[in-house]
């Protein structure tokens, strides 16, 4: 309140202007108008904007990361290259975790047998000694530096802003089924050589992304682009799997499995259930909103279905001993395609073999040469191919 002068204003000073509270019980018509309205509750603010979809701290995918590259490690400390052969790289400076031969693998890793002893995946095995287990233990294996690499940048760049967005256990399920849907198709058409990777795992994560993006539509803004981008993301990485030597039926079959688990463990509730949910009773009036959209639950329905039927028939098939290409002559083209630069079918190899107490002489019938290796009784036949296979090279 200013300053109160009884004087008159002298002239050329500035005029102070006089405000008066009034004293209580003092009113005119408009301070009643006034007092009214002050007594009148203002209306009730907008809920505080509510974020429906938290971020998660990613622990399980750099675990997953860790474990592989351990397992690795592991591998080729038991591979031991240079008590077993005379040809390792880098045997002076790595010793027993030299890589094998870069004929015998040209991704610096172990042998076959060694992956084969560690848990690959091997149809005969899964087939006749009903090692079912193979089908996990081999998305846990890796045949090569450049592979671990590879598939361990890919499961960081993918995996963590996954398991931010949705958390640790809908993830390391989707990872974990996904990589075994992987295996079970790979199992049903690759039938002569072992199989190892988590590429059918990660596929599995890209085909989540997918169904989640087309299950959860409405809450994108840049629809078509994000589409787009994951489509073609998805189908550089498939692209890749028509050339030899990779297991593109792991990728395919991870990818489907994924594709499908993602309505299933990436459903998100629509927002107009969440935003009415977090807000005042009767804010948004009292209709209340279904949590998830009848598309989303027809599509976690057929999925479920589809994903059951799908397992438990592959797993039937697989432990018959069939082959899926007497019934599909077409589909190994999805694995790789023959070109001029490359073959899809390796050339047969024919050797002679003898053993004399637990020493096996090899001998190639093409080239004339001639090994010999410590026999193992263990030793599958696939082992003994692969080893011809080696000597032929």
């Amino acid at each position: 309140m200013g300053r109160v002068s009884d004087s008159p204003p002298v002239e050329g000073e500035d005029k102070l202007q006089i405000k008066v509270h009034p004293r209580s019980g003092d009113t005119t018509p408009n301070d009643k108008h006034h007092h009214r309205l002050s007594t009148t509750s203002p209306p009730r603010p907008p809920p505080q904007m509510y974020q429906p979809f938290k971020k998660h701290f990613s622990w399980l995918v750099p675990v997953f990361v860790v474990i592989n590259v351990a397992l690795f490690i592991i591998v080729m400390y038991l591979n031991d290259c240079p008590k077993r052969s005379n040809n390792c790289v880098g045997a002076d400076v790595l010793g027993r975790f030299a890589f094998q031969s870069l004929k015998e693998n040209p991704l610096l890793g172990p042998s076959g047998p060694t992956l084969q002893s560690m848990g690959a995946l091997e149809v005969k095995k899964v087939v006749e000694q009903h090692e079912v287990w193979r089908l996990i233990s081999c998305t846990w294996l890796h045949a090569g530096v450049f592979h671990v690499l590879a598939n361990m940048l890919s499961l960081l760049f993918v995996g963590i802003r996954l398991e931010q967005e949705f958390g640790f256990l809908r993830i390391g399920l989707l990872y974990t089924i996904s990589g075994v849907g992987g295996s079970l198709l790979s199992a049903l058409f690759i039938r002569t050589t072992i199989s190892v990777g988590a590429s059918g795992a990660l596929f599995g994560l890209l085909g989540g992304m997918l169904s989640e993006l087309l299950t959860n539509w409405t809450i994108y803004a840049n629809k078509l682009a994000a589409l787009l981008t994951l489509v073609l993301i998805i189908a550089i990485n498939l692209a890749v799997g028509i050339l030899p030597h990779v297991d593109n039926f792991a990728h395919l079959g991870g990818f489907g499995t994924g594709f499908l688990l993602g309505f299933v463990f990436l459903i998100r509730p629509q927002y107009a259930w969440v935003r009415q949910r977090n807000s005042p009773p009767g804010y948004y009036g009292n209709s209340s909103k279904p949590k998830y959209k009848i598309y989303q639950r027809v599509l976690l329905v057929i999925s479920l279905i589809i994903l059951v039927a799908g397992f438990v028939s592959g797993l039937v098939l697989l432990l018959r001993g069939v082959d899926g290409n007497d019934h599909c002559p077409w589909c190994h083209y999805l694995s790789c395609v023959p070109t001029p630069l490359w073959k899809c079918k390796p050339e047969q190899v024919y050797c002679e073999s003898s053993t004399i107490h637990n020493q096996l002489d090899l001998k190639c019938l093409s080239n004339g040469k001639s090994k010999v290796y410590t026999f193992d009784a263990t030793n599958s036949t696939t082992s003994l191919e692969q080893l011809c296979s080696q000597l032929c090279s």
